[in-house]
C-alpha cells in the first residue's frame, strides 16, 4: 500500500485565560474549529471538565453542539465525556441528538475519571452507588442504546437508537487500553498530561485487541494526544509555551486557575521542583518553528506509531493560536506514514459482518 499522510485532529478544552471570559473562550472555540476545518483537521474535540477556572468546556454536548453548528465537515465529539458522572441513557439521548442534528460528523470518547475533585463530584449527584468500577458495563449499556430497537429489548433511546455514534476509549492508565482491548474499540491516551504510561498502554492495547462483532472497529486503532506549540521561531514558541508550564505548575501547587499570559524566559526562574512538574506531565511536548515542529513530529509518531495524532494547541493569544495549528497542519501534511498505514481513521464503527470476519481471524 503506498504511503499516505497520517490524519490529525484537534483537542480544544476552550481555554478562559486571565482576564478573559467563558464567552469569549466559545467564540475562540467557534472560530478555532472552522479554522481547523479549513486546514483539513479530522477531528475537533472537546473535553469534559467540572470547577476549572481555565476551562469552558464543562458542558461538553452543548459546545460541541455549537461548533458541530458553525462547521461544516470536520467530525466533532467528546474527549471525552466522564460516563461515571451521567446516567448513560441521558448520553445516548445527548448525542443520539447530536447525531440527529449533525448525521456522520459526531464522536463519542468515553472516560472513567470524574473530570473533577471529590467537592465537584457531590456537587454532580454522583450517588453513593455510582463507582469508575461500573465503567465497562456502563459503556455496553450505552452502547445497547445505540443499537436498532429490535435488537435491544429494554429501555430506549429516542434519538438514539439505531444510529451507532462511534465509540472510543479514553485514558491514561493501562486500565483503559485493556477495556478498549477487550471491547474491540478505538483507543485515546491522554499524553498531553499524562505521559508516563503511554507507550505501555499502546503495547498492551495492540497486543490483547481483539475484535468484538457487536461493535467496534476491525483492527486495532491507536490516537494519542500531543500538545503543539508552533510559531515562526523557536524563541517565539518557548515563550507562548510558557503559558501551559505556568498552569501545570499551578495546578500543582495551587490549584486550577485560568491560562496565564506567556512570560519571556520563564524556564530560567523554575526550582528542581517545578521543573520536575513541567518533564513529569509535558514530556510528550513539541515547541518551536516549523522546522522544529516538524522533526518532533516525526519522532513522535515513530515512537509511538499512532493510526492518528491529536493536536492541542494550549496558547493564551488567539491569534498565535490560529497561526500554531497551521505551522502543525503544514508540517502534517508533509509528512509520510508507514507503508503499512490503515487507510482511514474509524468515523462509524465497522458492520457487525466485517467485524465477525475479523473477530473469528484472531482465534
Amino acid at each position: 500500500m503506498p504511503a499516505a499522510a497520517i490524519p490529525h485532529s484537534l483537542l480544544d478544552l476552550s481555554p478562559i485565560t486571565a482576564g478573559g471570559s467563558a464567552a469569549e473562550s466559545f467564540a475562540n472555540t467557534r472560530d478555532l474549529a472552522q479554522h481547523a476545518e479549513r486546514l483539513g483537521y479530522r477531528r475537533y474535540w472537546l473535553a469534559e471538565h467540572h470547577g476549572m477556572p481555565g476551562i469552558a468546556s464543562a458542558a461538553t454536548s452543548l459546545v460541541i453542539a455549537h461548533v458541530a453548528q458553525a462547521t461544516k465537515s470536520i467530525r466533532v465529539g467528546a474527549g471525552g465525556i466522564m460516563l461515571p458522572n451521567h446516567a448513560p441513557l441521558v448520553i445516548a439521548e445527548q448525542f443520539g441528538t447530536l447525531a440527529t442534528l449533525y448525521p456522520d460528523r459526531i464522536d463519542l470518547g468515553l472516560g472513567r475519571a470524574p473530570g473533577s475533585d471529590q467537592k465537584v463530584a457531590r456537587a454532580l449527584r454522583r450517588g453513593a452507588h455510582s463507582s469508575p468500577d461500573d465503567f465497562p458495563d456502563d459503556v455496553i449499556e450505552l452502547q445497547n442504546y445505540f443499537q436498532p430497537p429490535e435488537n435491544y429489548d429494554g429501555v430506549r433511546a429516542v434519538p438514539g437508537e439505531g444510529l451507532r455514534v462511534p465509540v472510543w476509549i479514553l485514558g491514561s492508565s493501562l486500565y483503559g487500553a485493556q477495556l478498549a482491548a477487550a471491547m474491540g474499540l478505538p483507543y485515546a491516551f491522554a499524553s498531553h498530561f499524562a505521559p508516563a504510561q503511554l507507550l505501555s498502554a499502546f503495547e498492551l492495547y495492540r497486543a490483547r485487541f481483539r475484535a468484538a462483532a457487536a461493535s467496534g472497529i476491525a483492527k486495532p486503532y491507536a490516537m494519542p494526544c500531543f500538545n503543539v506549540i508552533a510559531a515562526e521561531t523557536d524563541a517565539e514558541a518557548h515563550e507562548l509555551a510558557s503559558s501551559v508550564q505556568q498552569a501545570f505548575i499551578n495546578l500543582a501547587t495551587r490549584g486550577p486557575l485560568p491560562l496565564p499570559a506567556p512570560v519571556a524566559n520563564y524556564t530560567q526562574t523554575l526550582s528542581s521542583r517545578e521543573w520536575q512538574i513541567i518533564n513529569q506531565m509535558l514530556r510528550y511536548t513539541a515547541v518551536g518553528s516549523p522546522e522544529s515542529i516538524e522533526a518532533q513530529l516525526t519522532q513522535f509518531l515513530e515512537l509511538t506509531g499512532a493510526d492518528e495524532l491529536m493536536i492541542t494547541a494550549p496558547i493564551y493569544d488567539h491569534a498565535a493560536r490560529l497561526r500554531s495549528i497551521e505551522i502543525t497542519a503544514e508540517a502534517m501534511r508533509s509528512l509520510q506514514t508507514r507503508a503499512d498505514f490503515r487507510a482511514g481513521p474509524p468515523d462509524r464503527p465497522a458492520s457487525a459482518e466485517r467485524v465477525a470476519r475479523a473477530h473469528q481471524s484472531t482465534q
